[in-house]
């Protein structure tokens, strides 16, 4: 670590949980991030912000008026830009030693398979089940932890789902892929602007903790916002030995 980053990164450096060698872990870690919107702006500045060494930024989208209510990392002078794009000037603004790989592509499962298993660690940014199910049996296969975040009007909700952890849930455990749950947007439902950076910035703290190896994760926990009342409720959530993916004898492959 040379004198720049350790004047940059000296308020971790002070923390005894984190210290030199955790911010040196940070610093050479690599961060796979799907989705540049809501939740995955404060995701992507806070880890530049960091100094999470390589972060990878998966969006098929482009920025639109629509989206500056609550997407931080974007401005009005680019609107239309690609969200990747968007997200990575103003990631290159707070810290320019970050490496940043903007992809504008689909997060499908080909493209998927390929990038988690460059990275050391998943966040899940994104806003429909397909894409969920898609990261999380990519996280099961490769065993890479994911911190998955959700928020739609005045709710939210964050995890980690560590393949490392025993006994510990992965995404299809708690929301199995089978059931018929009901498909939520912003465009349609409205979501508090303040509720994506809350969960967003949670997602960032969880991750930084893992790569850092600072404190406990939330593995095994799901944590639920009622933004509303500003009420939290904190429910352990197991495994499920007959999960379609991660359940033993065979997990997704």
């Amino acid at each position: 670590m040379n004198d720049d980053q350790l004047l940059r990164y000296s308020r971790h450096i002070l923390l005894d949980e984190i210290g030199i060698e955790g911010q040196s872990r940070i610093l050479n870690s690599h961060a796979l991030v799907i989705g540049a919107g809501g939740l995955g702006s404060p995701v992507a500045l806070y880890l530049a912000s960091a100094g999470v060494g390589t972060i990878t930024l998966v969006d098929h989208d482009t920025v639109d008026m629509t989206n500056l209510q609550r997407q931080i990392a974007h401005t009005e002078q680019r609107v239309g830009w690609e969200k990747t794009q968007s997200a990575q000037a103003a990631m290159t603004a707070i810290n320019p030693q970050v490496r940043i790989h903007a992809l504008t592509e689909r997060a499908d499962v080909p493209l998927l398979d390929k990038l988690v298993t460059q990275a050391d660690i998943v966040l899940d940014c994104s806003d429909n089940f397909k894409t969920r199910h898609a990261v999380n049996a990519a996280c099961v296969k490769h065993h890479k932890p994911l911190v998955w975040g959700a928020a739609i009007r005045f709710d939210g909700q964050i995890s980690v789902y560590d393949p490392a952890v025993a006994n510990a849930p992965c995404y299809a455990c708690v929301f199995p892929p089978q059931a018929d749950f009901e498909e939520t947007r912003c465009a349609t439902m409205g979501v508090l602007a303040p509720l994506v950076g809350i969960i967003g910035t949670m997602q960032a703290a969880e991750a930084l903790k893992l790569l850092s190896g600072a404190g406990a994760s939330l593995a095994g926990r799901l944590l639920m916002l009622d933004g509303l009342h500003m009420r939290w409720t904190d429910v352990q959530v197991p495994r499920d030995a007959h999960c379609s993916v991660c359940g033993h004898p065979h997990p997704a492959a």
